[in-house]
């Protein structure tokens, strides 16, 4: 992956495709045939897809899908690449004005439409993707899904969130597609990531903490944190960090 065209912002060419008819984009999602599979994943990418494989709900969060089915079905593609620095996961910084989550670094990702199809079969695995294409415009034919985490919860948007595991097979050119809902695309050094200098408590008003991760001059935290904490310490990637460093949060986050 070469990060002299990768990060670039989206021009005419990298977003959505466009329809024959000409009447707006239609994603390369659509008619394109989704599935998970390992085969031929780089070796150091094994001990997440096992991790997959194996991990429980209760492992990953104590915010779980309410047992009502109650919730925003939705997903989010947790993308890894190979950079210049060696392996790298793509991240998103939401538009500040949005409504909700507004300014936070996160995972490509949105609520699933009925086009994607069955949520509980590739539902999800089509909603990562194709809210990928949307914010990011990557090109999901490059992305070979190797594994789904279980459904966690987001009680702050009542989103029922299906992590979808990616590896960038052949990288494509992204940046924000929409600036009113993505401020901008960027990638983070797996190195950064597992640094115990770049690790910290994020502690809310409200009294909840958790992980954060202070990289590429943003702090991650919340949710997608949360998800990246975890993938970190199952996949053995996790090094000592200093758990009492905070990093405290306003009203407004």
């Amino acid at each position: 992956m070469t990060h002299t065209h990768t990060h670039s912002t989206a021009q005419t060419g990298n977003g959505p495709a466009e329809s024959p008819s000409g009447h707006g984009p239609v994603s390369r999602v659509r008619g394109m045939a989704v599935d998970v599979t390992t085969d031929g994943l780089p070796a150091w990418l094994d001990p997440v897809a096992s991790a997959a494989r194996s991990v429980r709900p209760q492992q990953l969060s104590r915010f779980l899908p309410p047992e009502s089915g109650a919730g925003r079905q939705s997903a989010v593609l947790v993308l890894f690449g190979e950079g210049e620095r060696g392996p790298e996961l793509l991240l998103m910084e939401r538009a500040g004005t949005l409504r909700s989550h507004a300014g936070q670094p996160s995972f490509p990702g949105g609520a699933l439409d009925p086009e994607d199809g069955d949520q509980a079969t590739t539902g999800p695995l089509r909603a990562a993707l194709r809210e990928a294409e949307e914010e990011t415009g990557l090109d999901p034919r490059g992305v070979q899904l190797f594994g789904v985490l279980p459904r966690l919860y987001i009680p702050v948007s009542s989103f029922v969130v299906t992590p979808v595991l990616g590896w960038w097979r052949a990288p494509s050119p992204v940046g924000a597609v929409d600036p009113a809902e993505t401020a901008r695309v960027f990638t983070v050094p797996v190195a950064d990531l597992t640094d115990p200098e770049n690790r910290a408590t994020a502690v809310h008003p409200s009294g909840h903490s958790g992980p954060a991760f202070l990289v590429e001059s943003a702090l991650v935290w919340g949710f997608t944190a949360g998800v990246i904490d975890r993938i970190v310490h199952y996949a053995g990637w996790e090094r000592p960090w200093d758990r009492t460093r905070q990093v405290p949060l306003d009203w407004r986050a």
